[in-house]
């Protein structure tokens, strides 16, 4: 089998390796991985700048699916041939996160899915709707699984309501497609005229592009009648978060994801006291999450944005892409050229 492994930090240093093809043991499944997807988390830990410490080398990705090449002993979750995706932490597959569950995730804690092969718990898989691709399932582990937590657990959204997105990577989009499907108004930003078109095919109500609209905060309060969105779907970090803070309504949700930007502005206390926001931080999901997600993509049809299908050997310019910030959705790996 060949993986990708980070050496040493740096896109520079990747280095594509030969290792030997493990068997499953015991409670085990070896996966036959046939697409991966990116994360911006796959770029910061390439970089160094998700954990500085962590061991190395690494196999990095999170995100992969691929066939069931074969099982361990006891194993009766799936069989060889099954169609499946790795999730993102192998521990949690119920319930509350906890400690204890949060740890084990692919390529950070563990190796990751950018391997021709992987060797997983068979707990630690779930299968994805028969209707998409490969490289379409690669892109659920992460991005569409935060997508669905943020507006399902934390924000209980509901049909009617406002959904506010910023940008339009792979979370952002997922957020989009789940929140029209559940009969929601989406709104959204971008720094980008042509994306924020592009997005409006996919059902985006309105969008401002905040560049040449920097407080979008306040646009936000224009789209809403003054009231505010009902569920932020934040993304951009300490940069954006102040004026997420304006943008939501009194009661409403924010969902706090990305750590995309950083900014010197002390959090606005005050600001999350009166208007009583619910601020939830979102790490994923557990594999129960992950079903049912899979049970409304299924019932709705929605099939993810791949923004462009890399070949295994171009992972450093998959990764140069997303640092650059000119994809639109999913990022895709495929693990044969």
């Amino acid at each position: 089998m060949q993986a990708w492994t980070i050496p040493a930090f740096g896109i520079e240093n990747l280095a594509l390796t030969d290792h030997r093809t493990p068997q499953p043991g015991p409670g085990q499944v070896l996966v036959e991985v046939k697409a991966a997807s990116l994360n911006y988390r796959d770029l910061m830990v390439t970089l160094g700048l998700y954990n500085p410490k962590m061991h190395l080398p690494r196999i990095p990705a999170s995100d992969g699916a691929g066939i069931v090449a074969a099982v361990g002993e006891g194993v009766t979750r799936v069989q060889p041939g099954d169609r499946v995706c790795g999730i993102f932490m192998q521990n949690w597959l119920d319930g509350r996160p906890t400690p204890e569950k949060v740890r084990g995730a692919l390529g950070g804690d563990i190796d990751g899915m950018l391997a021709t092969h992987v060797l997983l718990n068979a707990e630690g898989v779930v299968h994805f709707p028969e209707y998409l691709s490969f490289e379409e399932a690669a892109t659920l582990p992460c991005a569409a699984l935060t997508a669905w937590n943020a507006l399902v657990t934390a924000g209980h959204l509901t049909a009617g309501e406002t959904v506010l997105i910023q940008g339009t990577g792979g979370v952002s989009i997922f957020a989009l497609q789940l929140a029209k499907a559940m009969g929601a108004r989406v709104i959204g930003t971008s720094g980008s005229d042509e994306k924020l078109a592009r997005a409006q095919t996919l059902g985006l109500d309105a969008g401002v592009n905040y560049r040449t609209t920097p407080d979008w905060a306040k646009w936000v309060l224009e789209q809403t009648g003054g009231l505010g969105a009902d569920v932020v779907v934040e993304v951009g970090g300490a940069g954006t978060f102040a004026q997420s803070l304006t943008a939501v309504r009194m009661g409403g949700t924010v969902a706090q994801i990305g750590v995309l930007s950083q900014s010197k502005e002390p959090v606005h206390i005050p600001a999350i006291l009166h208007k009583q926001v619910h601020l939830q931080g979102i790490y994923v999901g557990s594999r129960a999450n992950f079903e049912a997600m899979n049970r409304a993509l299924a019932q709705n049809h929605i099939r993810p944005v791949v923004d462009k299908v890399f070949g295994f050997r171009e992972l450093p310019d998959a990764l140069r892409r997303m640092q650059a910030g000119e994809h639109f959705g999913k990022i895709v790996l495929q693990t044969t050229d």
